[in-house]
């Protein structure tokens, strides 16, 4: 069985609120879990306290017994010093949109033309 531990959502609409959960991988992202392993409140401030709280012990035998954390619990944990820092790439991310990159070499096309422009008049 292929255990995830992964953020399941709750609250109403508009108003999020995540429980870290252990559960299979099979289960949807809000039913069935094995077990709580937190909370994770994105309303509050990134300094509170309360934001993300987290039963490091019981994550840690998850962790040991195989269980694969999600992307953003990974960061949670990587910020809690549970877990070391993994490198990520994505090359794609930086580069702009196709209607940006229109927009310069648009850009480009006029600054060659005005630098040829008074060229041409000497």
């Amino acid at each position: 069985m292929a255990m995830k531990i992964r953020l399941a959502r709750g609250g109403s609409k508009k108003r999020p609120f995540y429980r870290i959960v252990a559960s299979d991988s099979r289960m949807p992202r809000d039913g069935r879990f094995i077990e709580k392993l937190g909370t994770y409140n994105p309303l509050l401030p990134k300094d509170s306290e309360e934001r993300v709280k987290m039963d490091i012990e019981k994550i840690q035998a998850w962790l040991d017994k195989g269980a694969q954390p999600t992307d953003r619990v990974a960061r949670m944990l990587e910020a809690a010093g549970v877990r070391d820092k993994a490198t990520r790439n994505n090359p794609n991310k930086g580069t702009p949109g196709k209607k940006a990159q229109d927009r310069a070499e648009e850009k480009a096309a006029k600054a060659a033309e005005a630098a040829e422009a008074p060229a041409d008049a000497e």
